[in-house]
């Protein structure tokens, strides 16, 4: 496998490796306008074995709950506020050696619609925005529905026609609206999108348009290589990653400059680097799914704030104000 290039090898990247343990919480797969969760969010620790063990030890400790294996949810519950709190301060554990990147499920599906279908997603803000203060929640619900069914590998029906048989009612129903406008130039890109469709014929594609692991761990391996420092990711066992898949994360990181060594992985519960980075993983996912949905805690948020990637892909103006703050490199 290519993540088990040793230092110094091929691929651009020599000198002392920082290892960054990984994991993800919100994964739906490609259903992204269904599903249980409406934030996807990849956790990322910079922290020893040793440092990560006494962490997970010290939760333990002050939870004391008979599970083998702890997960966000623990720390989650109220009666664990506190731990919750001392895990995310400026003098807790991984304060300055964790990020997390967060992304929007909502927007997301609307970024790689457009991005497919009318060359870029530089369209996609504005479709958002007037999407969702103009089509009502309905109009706007069935949007991106029809938008998730024609963007994944797999759908029972016909994707396309149901997708612009949307577009078209929702423009009617609005015209002489910044959203018509926008829903005007997608309904011209049905040829288009016939075509992706069509690409599925073939066999599923290495990387699934609405995967949003896959350029998260891109993500990842950027927020840490700042300067040219060699990253290597080890990352908790997925299906999605694959030899294949793992070959093309470490070669859109080489095109985007990023310094990537490889990726290693591993289970879970057999690192506790990685049950740190996946406790973050969950408190971040929900954390911002609350700002999302108008139930923040300012305090929780604040405790965040200087874990997340301002690079997240959040369509929200005002939750991601909230938790956008400058990571330092």
């Amino acid at each position: 496998m290519s993540g088990n290039r040793a230092d110094g090898e091929p691929g651009g990247v020599s000198g002392p490796v920082l290892e960054v343990a990984c994991d993800e919480s919100g994964s739906d797969g490609e259903n992204l306008t269904g599903g249980n969760t409406d934030v996807f969010a990849h956790g990322s620790v910079s922290l020893s074995v040793s440092s990560a063990a006494a962490a997970v030890r010290e939760i333990r400790d002050r939870i004391r709950s008979p599970a083998e294996e702890y997960k966000a949810n623990h720390l989650l519950r109220e009666k664990h506020r506190a731990v919750l709190e001392w895990l995310l301060a400026p003098e807790g554990p991984i304060h300055g050696r964790a990020r997390v990147h967060l992304m929007e499920k909502a927007y997301f599906v609307v970024e790689r619609a457009v991005g497919l279908l009318l060359d870029g997603p530089a369209e996609a803000p504005a479709l958002f925005r007037a999407g969702r203060r103009t089509l009502g929640e309905d109009g706007w619900r069935a949007f991106l529905q029809a938008a998730n069914r024609l963007l994944r590998v797999r759908d029972n029906g016909d994707p396309v026609d149901a997708f612009y048989g949307t577009v078209e009612d929702l423009r009617r129903a609005h015209p002489g609206t910044e959203a018509a406008r926008l829903l005007g130039r997608l309904a011209a890109t049905r040829a288009r999108a016939v075509a992706y469709r069509a690409g599925f014929l073939e066999g599923p594609p290495l990387i699934p348009v609405l995967n949003p692991l896959l350029p998260a761990i891109v993500r990842t391996a950027a927020l840490w290589s700042g300067g040219g420092r060699p990253v290597r990711l080890v990352h908790d066992r997925q299906n999605m990653l694959t030899p294949d898949r793992i070959a093309w994360i470490e070669e859109a990181a080489r095109r985007g400059g990023v310094a990537l060594a490889g990726v290693r992985l591993v289970v879970a519960r057999d690192d506790a680097r990685v049950q740190v980075a996946d406790f973050l993983a969950g408190i971040a996912r929900k954390i911002a799914s609350d700002e999302l949905n108008g139930r923040g805690d300012p305090a929780l948020t604040t405790l965040l704030r200087p874990h997340v990637d301002p690079d997240s892909v959040w369509g929200d103006a005002r939750s991601r104000a909230l938790l956008a703050a400058a990571v330092a490199g």
